[in-house]
């Protein structure tokens, strides 16, 4: 059975996502498993495709970095495919069949999983030098802090009797920077 798995990491991507999709019925999946999660993220419908995988099916891809955050990630994801006899399909070499059943895939697979992952670094790289001459220039100042920004008014709350929860709702923060200020700012109630 050909098994598709599609992912876009906002619903601002959602043409992506529904393009995905499209693709993977023209190559002939059955089931298709989408999200819209970030990479980083947990990504449920890729391990319910994983696990809803039986030997001698195929994952089916579009393309690689929809399914990995990295090399590590790909080859460990590759690797469980392997132990239960299910292959990986990748449909970014149009429409041609690359398949992880033989070994001159994963040969290739490796090696664009890495240079993906070098031109991550490189990338990074010349986003951390950008970021140092803007700081240079005066331009960049930083993520700027959202909490800590409302410590007075944490402070105030907390003395008037607020729970942490009530204040977390009140400000836009979460309950742990809530906590987080209040432990730095020990507070006596009045």
């Amino acid at each position: 059975m050909l098994i598709g798995y599609s992912r876009t990491s906002t619903a601002d991507q959602q043409y992506g996502l529904d393009a995905q999709d499209r693709d993977l019925l023209a190559a002939g999946c059955e089931k298709i498993f989408s999200e819209q999660v970030s990479s980083v993220s947990k990504r449920e419908q890729l391990e319910a495709a994983l696990e809803f995988s039986r030997e001698g099916d195929i994952i089916v891809i579009t393309r690689v970095d929809r399914m990995s955050r990295g090399v590590a990630d790909l080859l460990s994801i590759i690797e469980r495919l392997d132990k239960r006899g299910v292959g990986l399909r990748i449909l970014s070499f149009g429409g041609g069949l690359f398949d992880t059943t033989n070994a001159t895939s994963k040969l290739i697979l490796t090696v664009l999983a890495a240079t993906a992952q070098w031109e991550i670094s490189i990338n990074r790289e010349r986003q951390l030098e950008g970021v140092k001459r803007a700081r240079a220039e005066g331009k960049y100042k930083g993520r700027q802090p959202t909490a800590m920004a409302k410590t007075d008014q944490v402070i105030e709350l907390h003395r008037q009797g607020s729970s942490a929860a009530s204040i977390a709702k009140q400000l836009g923060i979460s309950r742990a920077s809530v906590y987080r200020i209040l432990a730095n700012h020990p507070v006596e109630h009045g």
